[in-house]
């Protein structure tokens, strides 16, 4: 049997598609649900898709892929020659996605191994690349999936976003309770803490917010004292987005920092407006 041992993740990763293509990462697609049509994930329905439908308050819900879906991918990743599989997901906390895989993985003609990332977005990517980049090194799969749960636990993730309502229709917002209360005088800020999302500041205005996102940003990268990725991420909000990006390019000195744009999954959480900066530190 070959040795080759596939890297599985699912569709909230954010990977670029020629990224996931050059690493070989199978990528499932999370379902979107708007009004009575369920829809797939990077096929069926895009992020712009997912901002007009939020903004014409259609009903827009999120589901995860069902344990048959990674009962298949895994089935056709061993048959074309896939002696193990590593299959990284977005966190438990937010999403069954992490479940549906650890379910089919019991049934899988190969040994495959589910990690949490803890993360969302591109903390979830980050942590997938770091694996993918050690097994095209022929690196042992312990020595990747101890670099996942790694990188995905290092990973910081900030986020603003305009409303808290998309997060408070999807049941999301459990833990923001303070921000909860006076959602319609702030502009929150949040974060990703111990894989569940959680408050981090309230700042009063939209041109505030974006700022505070840059400066934590910048401390935590120079905090980590060493090499790092940074992504910046945003649902229908390009041109703040690409402002976040060149001010955080200038400020640590970065020659690549992607501009990319969520998934529908992730959006119809956030809403549109939102902008995300992920630092994952390089261990």
């Amino acid at each position: 049997m070959s040795d080759r041992i596939a890297i599985v993740t699912d569709s909230t990763s954010s990977l670029p598609v020629d990224v996931a293509e050059r690493y070989d990462v199978r990528v499932v697609p999370l379902q979107v649900v708007v009004g009575d049509d369920c829809l797939t994930e990077g096929v069926d329905i895009t992020a712009s898709d997912i901002a007009s439908a939020l903004e014409a308050h259609q009903s827009v819900s999120t589901s995860r892929p069902a344990p048959e879906v990674f009962v298949r991918t895994y089935a056709e990743l061993a048959d074309s020659g896939a002696s193990q599989i590593l299959s990284i997901h977005l966190s438990a906390e937010v999403s069954g996605t992490f479940e549906s895989a650890q379910i089919a993985a019991r049934t899988a003609p190969v040994p495959v191994h589910c990690v949490d990332s803890r993360q969302v977005g591109m903390g979830t990517g980050y942590a997938a690349l770091s694996a993918a980049e050690l097994l095209a090194d022929a690196a042992p799969v312990e020595k990747a999936i101890a670099a996942a749960k790694t990188r995905g636990d290092a990973t910081a993730t900030y986020f603003y976003v305009d409303t808290l309502e998309y997060l408070r229709r999807g049941g999301r917002v459990s833990t923001l309770g303070a921000l909860v209360g006076s959602a319609l005088a702030v502009k929150p800020l949040l974060t990703i803490d111990d894989g569940r999302i959680g408050p981090l500041e309230k700042v009063r205005t939209s041109a505030r917010a974006l700022n505070r996102l840059q400066e934590l940003a910048v401390a935590f990268a120079r905090r980590t004292g060493g090499t790092f990725d940074v992504a910046v991420q945003h649902l229908s909000a390009e041109a703040r987005a690409r402002d976040v990006a060149d001010a955080l390019r200038e400020e640590l000195a970065l020659d690549d920092l992607p501009v990319l744009e969520v998934g529908a999954a992730i959006g119809a959480h956030v809403g549109p407006g939102m902008v995300a900066v992920v630092v994952a530190p390089r261990l």
